[in-house]
């Protein structure tokens, strides 16, 4: 096992990414504080995938590879976080500091968690963090715009006492933003580090249609508990954004699926009067625990 200055481990499912696997691993590998241990969890991969992570965890002591049966279509949302925990309940290394959701089509700049954990040892309170994703279109830099206080589901660090806090991560859509605001509920802060980088080499929603992926978030906002009224303001607000009308439609057509078809919300009543609260506040214009864009 490594010894790194700060005690990370990293869990990664991946499904089907043969294409961009061989060098998001070598970009790990290159970093200049690796993980105590890496575990890639292959969720029944049909291409080479699974031969990719193989080959490294024969190389990299640290580096453990657990292979899932082919399910036979891709779980949006709860599939990602059913090969999330396959992999951390097959964690060996137990006194980590950090746990770290990291895809497998991300490449961090070499000193990326060096640079993500110097911000959390600035910052006793902050819970959750990661750097900020970008696009690489043509030799033009484009950066994925996304609130200062939400850390993408693709790239995410949590410091274990707020891990321990809010119990892990909801398996179910929706994960990547109820794990967030159950950590502010707790008095945690969140962020995204604007100047600490990741090159993504696939459009975040291109494994989906444009029109899913945005029916998938509007539903992962009523699993959520998001207040109508802000959801809302946030499709009235996005009709200003390409595509313009389907996109804010699409948002909305989830978040109603949710109501139309029982779906269950997030178990957390607390939780969901919070959230609403600070929604609510919002909309007035009053401060709230996202005080800054």
């Amino acid at each position: 096992m490594n010894s790194p200055q700060y005690k990370y481990v990293v869990v990664t499912p991946v499904r089907d990414e043969e294409k961009f696997l061989d060098a998001a691993i070598r970009s790990v590998v290159a970093q200049t504080i690796q993980p105590a241990e890496w575990v890639i969890v292959d969720d029944g991969s049909t291409d080479g995938t699974a031969s990719i992570i193989d080959r490294f965890a024969e190389e990299f002591p640290w580096i453990r590879a657990v292979h899932r049966t082919n399910r036979g279509y891709r779980k949006a949302g709860g599939g990602v976080m059913e090969a999330f925990y396959d992999g951390f309940n097959r964690l060996e290394f137990k006194d980590w500091e950090f746990i770290v959701k990291l895809d497998g089509d991300l490449i961090p700049e070499p000193d990326y968690f060096a640079k993500c954990f110097e911000r959390f040892s600035q910052q006793p309170r902050l819970g959750v963090g990661g750097g900020t994703i970008y696009y690489d279109v043509n030799g033009e830099v484009s950066v994925e715009a996304s609130p200062r206080f939400h850390v993408r589901g693709a790239t995410k660090i949590y410091r274990r006492e707020c891990w321990d806090g809010i119990g892990g991560l909801w398996k179910a859509p929706g994960w990547d933003t109820i794990d967030e605001m159950k950590a502010q509920m707790l008095g945690w802060s969140t962020e995204s580090f604007p100047d600490v980088k990741l090159l993504h080499l696939r459009m975040t929603g291109t494994a989906e249609s444009p029109w899913a992926d945005a029916v998938k978030s509007g539903l992962a906002r009523y699993i959520a508990g998001y207040h109508p009224l802000f959801m809302l303001a946030s499709c009235s607000k996005r009709m200003f954004y390409r595509p313009y009308l389907t996109g804010s439609l699409a948002l909305f057509v989830g978040f109603l699926k949710g109501y139309v078809k029982h779906i269950p919300q997030v178990d957390d009543p607390a939780l969901i009067q919070f959230v609403r609260d600070q929604q609510m506040r919002r909309l007035l214009g009053r401060k709230t625990v996202w005080n800054y864009e």
